[in-house]
């Protein structure tokens, strides 16, 4: 088994930001990447190529670094949801689980980056090539991301676990590193 997680996507404010105080590929992901790796399971993190704008294409040629087979547990944090779920749309690959933490696919009004990024139909086969599916959202979600998790959940199915006080599921809204939920669905078969 193997997992690869991709994060969420930053404003514009974070993108010169110094690696030590960015959050975009932060949050929970060293905790899950030190949590998995302890247990022997593989765990890439890639960072995502200027993901305050992010670009489909771009993230897809990074992606490709990566094995990704029928073992491969999938987990993906807000527009990381939506290029995976694109991702495995275009390519129809089989996998162990998907995981979409807070995901989103609503692009703020004349952001073209997200706009072109967001913009795609869900592809409904996925649910019958990943053998898995779980969506987190939390009961102070943004209303944004509540529809989006609709959105996804409504063509893919799966399993919706809803947290309390976890927000986007942000360092700043979980109040932790720590995110023992989504290490039970990463492990678990």
């Amino acid at each position: 088994m193997n997992c690869i997680v991709i994060h969420g996507c930053p404003s514009d404010e974070e993108k010169g930001m110094d690696p030590k105080t960015r959050t975009y590929d932060k949050h929970w992901i060293p905790w899950i990447k030190k949590e998995l790796l302890s247990r022997g399971i593989k765990i890439d993190a890639p960072l995502m190529p200027e993901p305050w704008k992010p670009d489909y294409d771009a993230y897809k040629e990074e992606f490709a670094k990566y094995e990704v087979n029928e073992d491969t547990v999938l987990i993906g944090h807000s527009c990381g949801c939506a290029f995976l779920v694109r991702w495995l749309g275009e390519t129809k690959r089989r996998i162990r689980k998907l995981v979409l933490v807070a995901p989103w696919k609503i692009p703020d009004e004349g952001d073209e980056f997200r706009e072109k990024f967001y913009t795609y139909p869900i592809d409904g086969t996925i649910r019958s090539r990943a053998k898995t599916i779980v969506m987190f959202t939390a009961d102070n979600e943004e209303e944004e991301g509540k529809r989006s998790l609709e959105i996804f959940h409504d063509v893919l199915g799966g399993r919706v676990i809803e947290l309390k006080g976890m927000g986007h599921y942000t360092l700043n809204d979980m109040g932790t590193e720590a995110f023992p939920e989504l290490l039970k669905e990463a492990i678990s078969t």
